[in-house]
């Protein structure tokens, strides 16, 4: 099990390449289920999440080869049962369900795992596909789905408590392009990585309109086609380093974004006085910290609102950054696990019911932290740049299931890090 050590203090400079994006990646995999023919997708991302999902694809049945972020996918002989040694590893497992379900006409998969940061059910996935015509029997944790009178399109509302869910409109999205009839999905989610779903289902001959709005309509087709398709790029990792360049940089450039998935970060970055400039195209930015910096308040918020997994950086950010801030998450209100390892550092953060309050301005110094989830081993590796002494961050798988290769970017980026095996 690896361990990062950072050494804080270097100054970040320089350009990096931003990956292709893990949460647009882990549904177009398993959208490759729904077609006999080859896929081939560019840019998928090396992290463990996305080799769970290859290898879960492999135990279908699916022939799978890749190649330096480039994979190929043959579906054409599947089998529709899961296995639990696999899916428990990763929440986005459940993808599979509604492919197997669409193509086969059942599907038996283990309720999934993943990193826990609160109440993550799985139960909007299920309300739509028993809309359009899924019987569902749950034994000893596994999700048994028939359709034997056959699916059939229907409208569903997705809304859940704490709004739309993105893996379930996803789920539903892939489904319903192989199903008869026309299906509307309201209150679905509006997150670009959906809509880079829809973009491939389309190319593959589905027939969807309404992808990065709350309405989206799919009229059934009878059979998709193989093809090609780039992953956009990982709006989260992007945010990561641009809140990295304003903690600990001097000018730091990041190619492969997209402008118009990081409006929500950079808004929150200038308001605290940083520089963040793109090139004419939006596919470069450049961050500079501000000389004087300024806290401010974030509320997670269903994209374009701020995103839940940009919290515990920017939490990271205003531990430092002068004066009181505030960071509410409303979709995940007990995702602050980060927090508590963070003040052994030397923060000053009060959480309670979901809402961190920040005194920044500290000096932080180094300490053993351990990461509990994605998001927050992100958060202990910003916190870590910035302090003084070796920080010892254990658990690294937790970063490593999101995070490509991010030890080497940070190095190319003049920061000392160093990943050891315990």
């Amino acid at each position: 099990m690896d361990k990062l050590l950072v050494h804080g203090g270097s100054k970040l400079k320089g350009c990096i390449n931003i990956s292709g994006s893990k949460n647009a990646s882990l549904p177009i995999l398993a959208a490759t289920l729904l077609t006999e023919q080859t896929c081939i997708i560019r840019h998928v991302p090396d992290v463990s999440d996305t080799n769970y999902m290859l290898q879960i694809l492999t135990a279908l049945g699916a022939e799978v080869e890749r190649s330096s972020g480039t994979v190929r996918i043959t579906a054409a002989n599947i089998i529709h049962d899961a296995p639990y040694e696999l899916v428990r590893k990763m929440r986005a497992s459940i993808c599979v369900m509604g492919p197997l379900l669409a193509r086969l006409g059942k599907a038996s998969v283990s309720l999934p795992g993943g990193c826990v940061i609160g109440d993550r059910p799985v139960d909007l996935h299920l309300k739509g596909l028993q809309a359009i015509g899924a019987h569902i029997n749950m034994d000893s944790g596994n999700m048994h789905m028939t359709c034997n009178g056959g699916l059939k399109g229907a409208e569903v509302d997705l809304r859940g408590k704490h709004g739309p869910t993105v893996l379930g409109t996803d789920n539903l999205m892939m489904a319903a392009a192989l199903t008869p009839g026309t299906t509307v999905i309201e209150s679905a989610a509006c997150e670009p990585e959906v809509v880079d779903l829809a973009d491939f289902l389309n190319k593959m001959g589905a027939k969807i309109s309404g992808a990065g709005t709350s309405r989206i309509v799919i009229e059934g087709v009878e059979k998709l086609n193989g093809v090609q398709h780039t992953v956009i790029p990982d709006r989260i990792e992007a945010g990561t380093f641009m809140v990295a360049a304003a903690m600990a940089g001097e000018g730091v450039t990041l190619n492969r974004v997209q402008r118009d998935h990081m409006e929500a970060i950079s808004d929150k970055l200038e308001e605290s006085g940083h520089s963040v400039e793109f090139n004419d195209a939006g596919t470069s930015v450049t961050v500079k910290p501000a000389e004087n910096p300024i806290g401010g308040k974030i509320t997670t918020a269903p994209y374009p609102g701020f995103p839940t997994d940009m919290q515990a950086q920017f939490t990271a950010l205003y531990a430092i950054t002068p004066g009181i801030s505030v960071v509410e998450d409303t979709i995940f209100p007990q995702r602050f696990m980060h927090c508590a390892e963070m003040t052994r550092m030397g923060t000053n953060i009060n959480v309670d019911n979901g809402t961190a309050v920040i005194e920044g301005n500290r000096e932080l110094s180094a300490a053993p932290v351990m990461a509990s989830d994605l998001r927050a081993s992100a958060a202990l590796v910003l916190a870590a740049l910035c302090s003084k002494g070796t920080t010892e961050i254990n658990r690294l798988y937790h970063i490593d299931r999101g995070y490509e290769h991010i030890d080497e970017k940070l190095l190319q980026l003049g920061a000392q890090v160093e990943r050891v095996a315990n």
